[in-house]
């Protein structure tokens, strides 16, 4: 990836449920955001730590859990991170109160970045509508039921919901995504 922003003082907030986040798509972004100074808070549905998975089936790394959905704030972050994993971005779809998260900050105008299924967790929250996006391609078919765009790319930064969405569709195309979202931190 080439040079890293500064973030200094930018907040990311990231939701994810304790078990089935994709391990890079977890792991990667926090430890990009916070090397480049962005304080990044993971919220879960549990407090305790995230169980991620490697290829939605191999164990892997532990993440902490800074709070649980009920302990933040939406208005305290600069960016929404929602990473997949299809065990997470499912579950995760029927929390109420990440779907409220991910709800209130689109309506906020500002920025929501989301990579594989985790756009999954837009669809729910209705905040897809008249955006063009990517995603794992197997979402295709629910961005454009929710009144999205679908195309097939490596990364696609968008502002026709109404906030700026960056997405991707997977793993392998986390450096085009992390430099979308480094430019909507720093904009």
């Amino acid at each position: 990836m080439a040079d890293t922003a500064d973030l200094t003082g930018k907040r990311v907030l990231t939701i994810v449920t304790s078990y089935g986040v994709e391990q890079d798509e977890l792991v990667v972004p926090l430890e990009h955001l916070r090397a480049a100074g962005a304080r990044v808070v993971v919220a879960s549905n549990e407090a305790g730590e995230v169980r991620t998975l490697v290829g939605d089936k191999d164990p892997g790394r532990t993440v902490p859990v800074d709070a649980t959905y009920d302990e933040v704030d939406p208005a305290d972050a600069d960016l929404l991170l929602v990473p997949g994993g299809t065990i997470n971005a499912d579950t995760l779809r029927l929390q109420e109160e990440a779907v409220g998260i991910v709800e209130k900050f689109a309506r906020s105008g500002r920025p929501v970045a989301a990579i594989c299924h985790g756009p999954w967790a837009l669809v729910e929250a209705g905040c897809v509508r008249g955006a063009t996006l990517t995603s794992y391609p197997s979402l295709a078919t629910d961005v454009r039921n929710a009144g999205g765009t679908w195309v097939d790319r490596p990364v696609v930064l968008d502002d026709g919901a109404g906030f700026p969405l960056v997405t991707s569709r997977k793993p392998d195309d986390l450096d085009d995504f992390l430099g979308q979202v480094d430019a909507v931190l720093t904009r």
